[in-house]
């Protein structure tokens, strides 16, 4: 296995590098790797224990491939089919389809760390990859947003390398398990690195406006797959280093309800489900034991829901009410919407059941209001209008049928949810949200402001949150 897991890691680098030489396979291979990452994570599904592979034993470098990875390799995998199929028939050039196999690749290394150096290493080939797809079209707009996120990721990585280097100063290894030796300001720093590149609490708030702005597919990446990269070493760290985990627990509980505030009150389309992908990552971090189970159903109906969003008549809420959309896109649309609300017989409800029952006595109340929001956010979309027509979109049925098949398919994640107190639970929080979002938020026209998000200001943020981490360190 440990041969297995080695090619599995090099497979996307080396024929991203192929496509280059073999343009007219580009499709082809792109989807082979993916089908690939999807057979690996089944077979780490049924494997008995964990596997580890130490590559540089002297300094902690470390692979770690257990279930929270198997959960997060299927989502990269199904999601990144999506997207190629999504993107077929489109007239994508060879270099798109290098960038996102590569990005794929970086991403499934990034889940099999357990060190902070090839991590870092990870994190990197993610962002430089995620750069070149945002600035694809070449567009000014999409040109200055792409460097906008290479500016912020960088700048926050900076700061995680140096908390990595005082880590290894401190315990004479990168392992994540270093955390409990580090001096408080090496925690710090790579938190606020790590927080950074995941889109976590208010350090998140590049977020929005670079999956808002990036083509369908590429939104559908980044936010289904490319932000967990951040939020699964946050995961990792809780669940090795028992001392952090109440740190991962409080940012999850702060982002989940930082985003969806945002999230109620936004008017477009897109922005309301990035700032959605920030409350759902709160949900991850809120219980990290049972994080990839939600990862999981979230990652899957983000993308899917980017990729639809995409193809709407127009990204304003107002304007949707008055442009009825085809009935054959708005039913995967309230699909995804009602599995993310938490809605039985989808993957979402399984997912949210158990991470409502993971999480602590002081966050249950945070977690359940958190929920009602997400449930108002989503029946912005739910009740929107639709006409029947024989026409949709072409290469969207396919990525529709994928990344649908998978919220229906995943209903037993967690077989000890459907019980009767659980379904009137969900049925409860999506009902009381519904009639919220009917009698009050339907007719609200109060926008929050954009300020923090402003690109002046993301540097400032950053250092407001690095002291806001020193704090809740220090004793």
């Amino acid at each position: 296995m440990n041969t297995i897991t080695i090619t599995w890691i090099a497979l996307p680098f080396f024929l991203g590098f192929v496509i280059y030489l073999l343009p007219q396979l580009d499709r082809y291979l792109s989807l082979c790797v993916t089908v690939i990452s999807a057979v690996y994570a089944f077979q780490v599904f049924v494997q008995d224990s964990p596997l580890t592979l130490e590559l540089l034993d002297n300094f902690g470098v470390t692979l770690l491939v257990d279930q929270l990875s198997a959960y997060l390799i299927l989502t990269n995998a199904l999601v990144t089919t999506a997207v190629i199929l999504y993107c077929w028939g489109k007239q994508k050039t060879a270099f798109f389809y290098t960038q996102v196999i590569i990005l794929h690749g970086s991403v499934n290394a990034a889940f099999s760390c357990a060190d902070f150096i090839s991590l870092y290493v990870a994190l990197e080939v993610v962002g430089i990859a995620a750069f070149l797809l945002i600035s694809y079209p070449r567009s000014q707009r999409s040109i200055w947003v792409a460097l906008r996120y290479l500016f912020v990721s960088n700048t926050a990585m900076l700061f995680y390398l140096v908390g990595a280097a005082l880590v290894y100063q401190a315990s004479r290894s990168f392992s994540f398990t270093g955390l409990s030796t580090a001096p408080n300001t090496a925690i710090a720093l790579i938190f606020l690195g790590l927080l950074t590149k995941g889109g976590v609490f208010v350090s998140g708030l590049w977020l929005p406006l670079t999956h808002s702005e990036s083509e369908t597919p590429v939104s559908a990446m980044l936010s289904g797959v490319v932000v967990k990269t951040g939020v699964f070493a946050l995961v990792r760290c809780a669940l090795m280093v028992s001392e952090v985990e109440p740190i991962v627990r409080m940012f999850g509980v702060g982002t989940a309800l930082l985003g969806v505030t945002y999230a109620i009150f936004e008017k477009d389309t897109k922005r309301t489900l990035a700032f959605s992908t920030v409350s759902q990552l709160g949900w991850i971090l809120a219980a990290p034991a049972v994080g990839g189970v939600y990862a999981l159903g979230h990652g899957l109906v983000k993308s899917l829901l980017f990729l639809i969003a995409g193809n709407l008549p127009s990204r304003n809420f107002q304007e949707l009410r008055s442009q009825p959309m085809n009935t054959r896109i708005w039913i995967p649309l309230v699909i995804g919407s009602l599995s993310i609300s938490g809605f039985p017989l989808l993957v979402g409800f399984g997912a949210k059941m158990l991470t409502l029952k993971n999480v602590l006595p002081w966050q249950e109340i945070l977690m359940n209001i958190g929920a009602v929001g997400t449930a108002i956010v989503y029946a912005k979309f739910i009740f929107l209008p639709h006409k029947k027509e024989v026409e949709i979109p072409p290469g969207l049925w396919l990525p529709i049928i994928i990344l649908t098949g998978g919220i229906i398919g995943g209903i037993g994640v967690y077989d000890d949810a459907y019980t009767v107190p659980n379904i009137i639970k969900a049925l409860g929080i999506i009902g009381v949200a519904w009639v919220a979002y009917i009698w009050v938020f339907q007719r609200l026209v109060v926008s929050l402001p954009r300020v923090l998000e402003q690109f002046e200001h993301l540097i400032g943020v950053m250092t407001l949150m690095l002291l806001l981490l020193l704090g809740m360190i220090l004793p």
